[in-house]
Order: C-alpha cells, then structure tokens, then sequence
C-alpha cells in the first residue's frame, strides 16, 4: 500500500461508505469513490486508481445485492443472465474505447440523462408501482437482456460513469419493475460485471489489495444501510434520490467537459 497520510485514509474511508450507500439505493456509487481515490492517490497511476475502485465496489455491491434479494421480489436467474450479457458488452466496450473520444460522448450523455430527469420530474408514477407479480414475460426478459444486458454493458465498458442509475431506469422501463425491485436486480447485475473487471485487474496486478479491504468494510456498511432504507421506505425514497444522482452525473460531467 502506498504511503498515505491518516487525513487521507479517513476520507477515503468516508468516501466508501457514502458512495457504498448511493449506490446500493439507486447506482452512481463511483461518482464519489472514483474522484475520491483519484484525489487521495496522486501518486498511483489510473490503472490501480480504477483496479481498486472495482475491489472496494464489489463488496459493497455483493453486500446489498444479498441484502435486496432477501426481502425485494428480484427474479435471481433474470438478473443474472442480464448480468452476463453486460459482462460481454462491457468487454466489447472496452475493446472500442480507444477509438472514441469522451469530449464527443459526454455531451451525449448530459443530454440523454438531461431527458430522463424530465421524465421522471413529469412522471411521477415512473417506478413508484408495485412490483408484477408472476415471471416476467418471455420477450420482455429477452429485451432486457439483450438492451439493457448488452447495450448499458457496452457503454460501461465504453465509457462509464452512470451505468448504475442507467442499469435502474432501463429495467423500471423495460421489465416495468418499480424501482425497489430495479435496484435489487441491478444490483445482481453489477456483480456480474464488477467480478470480470476486477479479474483483469487483479491479472494485471493493478489492485492495491490493502487498501481496497480496508475501504471495503466501510463500503460494505454504506451498501447494506443504503439497501435496508431503500426497502424500507420504497420507491418514493429511491426516486428523489435516484434524481439527486441524475442531477450530480450531468454536473460531474459537465465539469469534466468545460470546467
């Protein structure tokens, strides 16, 4: 591990057990944990910054998707198999990244998450239903694995930033989950592309072990008090701050475009 000062671990500390909350309750975790270990870690190249972000998230993620697949209707298998698929999108993502500017994509991005907030400002119902019960239907679980398994997989591995809130939007629109239930199955599905990302890290010898365990445990924490209130007090609670996370996303990005 590095030489880091306590100040520093503290916050690195702080910043894991926000980001494991965030993210357990609608996605968008990385948006406080990436720059945070970016800030706290000058000195360690990007390679281990982003090989230790995915050792720390996966825990907290593991920890809220047992959390949410105990208590929230989430079909297992479904989540899975989406998970899978975004794991080979993310790959295909990946393997295109070097070709395509972030200049280009992050107005894109703004403007698409731009729209959701509208929808969802204007949409007050939008995942505030409860659950279908029964299976999903055969073409719409198809949808969601290809579109939602591939196509935000793709983008995760493309570009980023997002891909959790984006994870639950388009499973509350296309499994007409509500948004309890949506975050449950995202959950599961960031599991999936989390363990292939931090295989090639860890390959790659790009993880700085220590210090993700120790950052780990306050993620893990976040994850599973961010998943017990988004049961608790339901889709409501989740969407106001599934818009907070919307609005945090266009202005990081935003930021990193013209600031």
């Amino acid at each position: 591990m590095p030489d880091i000062s306590l100040a520093t671990l503290v916050m690195l500390c702080l910043a894991a057990l926000v980001a494991g909350w965030i993210d357990a309750v609608v996605g968008g975790g990385g948006l406080l944990l990436l720059p945070a270990l970016l800030l706290g870690l000058p000195q360690v190249s990007a390679a281990h910054v982003l090989g230790t972000n995915k050792a720390v998230a996966i825990v907290g993620t593991t920890g809220a998707a047992v959390t949410y697949a105990r208590k929230a209707p989430v079909s297992v298998a479904t989540a899975v198999r989406i998970g899978l698929m975004a794991l080979a999108g993310s790959m295909g993502g990946a393997f295109f990244a070097a070709g395509i500017s972030s200049e280009v994509l992050r107005p894109v991005i703004m403007v698409v998450l731009l729209a959701v907030a509208a929808f969802v400002v204007l949409r007050p119902g939008f995942g505030t239903a409860a659950a279908a019960s029964g299976p999903v239907g055969r073409g719409r679980t198809v949808t969601a694995i290809v579109l939602v398994g591939g196509g935000i997989g793709f983008y995760d591995g493309l570009f980023g930033p997002g891909t959790g809130t984006f994870l639950v939007l388009a499973l509350t629109a296309v499994l007409h989950l509500n948004l309890v239930t949506a975050s449950a199955t995202a959950k599961i599905v960031n599991v999936c592309t989390n363990a292939g990302a931090l295989a090639m890290f860890a390959y790659q010898g790009t993880v700085l072990w220590q210090l993700a365990a120790l950052m780990a445990v306050f993620n893990l924490a976040g994850a599973m008090l961010g998943a017990r209130m988004a049961l608790s007090r339901g889709a409501e609670f989740v969407r106001g701050v599934l818009l907070v996370v919307v609005f945090s996303l266009v202005a990081k990005l935003a930021f990193d475009q013209w600031g």
